[in-house]
């Protein structure tokens, strides 16, 4: 398990006991431990057999919903305070494993500190005060590294999303961060654009924060043989944008435009454009001694170009796409 661990989660063990019945000394002796703090559950199984098939049942003998809102309700305050910061860590690096696994931020994007969960507005206000005194406070690089993805501008070290904020709160309020989801704290900064990637393309991901780009990008991965194949299916006088080919293969159009600009084994990749029709501004040839511009191959298959963008009646449906793709 990575990352520090907390003398909360550490000393806030919970027993869950499963069996068929429980005899009386096991529930006075569970009752009894209760009261002593301590988190236990009884869950009593029942099994069946239904058309060969086992089936089994559970049901929560202890605590009952009354014993547990009224006797022991210290104890489970403690315990269920515990479970939610282990489950807002485990959020968190959810969050950077689905960014790094998608490959949507290319290393050295830019990201603002924007304070939010875990912090009342009192607290973000001073945060804010604290950053006007240095603007490198307020800025992070992105690397796609699971353990420790963000390097703070401000003294050049690298953090997870979380642990910075914690780190920021700290230095701003004198006291311990408690229950910060600081992927929620880090918007994807507009300027500057990095290398390859579409200006257009970037500026959709403009004022998102880590999470809600790890929450639209859930399931997606860095496999990019679809992706191949796609762009071999397309014939000669249509294109497509980066949007549509990502919708396609279940990606996004920024990683699927920085492939296609440093793969060099993209079949076609002149004949994907930016949503306007045009030719991205990332865009290079494997072989860099190659003079023309897609604009100019694609014009040597029938496609016609007005002021920079491509005729919209020669683009390929999206559905058009999806049947490339299936065949």
């Amino acid at each position: 398990m990575d990352g520090d661990w907390s003398p909360e989660l550490l000393q806030r063990p919970r027993q869950v006991i499963i069996a068929a019945g429980f005899p009386k000394q096991v529930t006075h002796t569970v009752v009894w431990l209760s009261e002593m703090n301590l988190d236990i559950d009884l869950i009593e199984v029942g099994l069946w057999k239904v058309k060969g098939q086992l089936v089994a049942g559970f049901t929560k003998v202890y605590p009952t919903p009354e014993v547990e809102e009224f006797t022991l309700a210290p104890a489970r305050i403690e315990a269920k305070a515990a479970a939610q910061k282990l489950e807002e860590r485990s959020r968190a690096r959810n969050a950077v494993h689905v960014l790094v696994d998608a490959g949507l931020l290319p290393d050295g994007a830019r990201l603002r500190l924007v304070p939010r969960h875990g912090a009342p507005e009192s607290i973000r206000e001073d945060i804010r005060a604290w950053v006007g005194e240095d603007g490198r406070r307020a800025s992070a690089t992105w690397s796609n590294n699971t353990t420790e993805p963000l390097t703070w501008e401000a003294d050049g070290k690298p953090y997870t999303p979380t642990g910075l904020a914690n780190h920021i709160f700290t230095s701003v309020t004198g006291r311990k961060a408690d229950g910060i989801q600081g992927t929620t704290w880090w918007d994807v900064d507009a300027k500057p654009v990095p290398d390859p990637v579409d200006p257009v393309e970037w500026a959709v991901l403009a004022g998102s924060h880590l999470a809600d780009l790890a929450k639209q990008l859930s399931g997606t991965r860095k496999d990019w043989s679809s992706l191949h194949a796609l762009l071999e299916a397309i014939p000669s006088g249509r294109w497509t944008t980066y949007g549509d080919v990502a919708t396609v293969i279940n990606s996004h159009a920024v990683p699927v435009g920085t492939h296609l600009a440093t793969c060099g084994k993209c079949p076609n990749a002149w004949r994907v454009l930016t949503t306007s029709g045009a030719v991205s501004s990332g865009f290079q040839w494997p072989d860099p001694a190659r003079a023309e511009t897609p604009a100019d191959v694609l014009g040597t298959e029938g496609i016609r170009f007005e002021a920079g963008a491509a005729s919209r009646e020669t683009r390929l449906p999206l559905d058009d796409l999806r049947r490339l793709l299936r065949n």
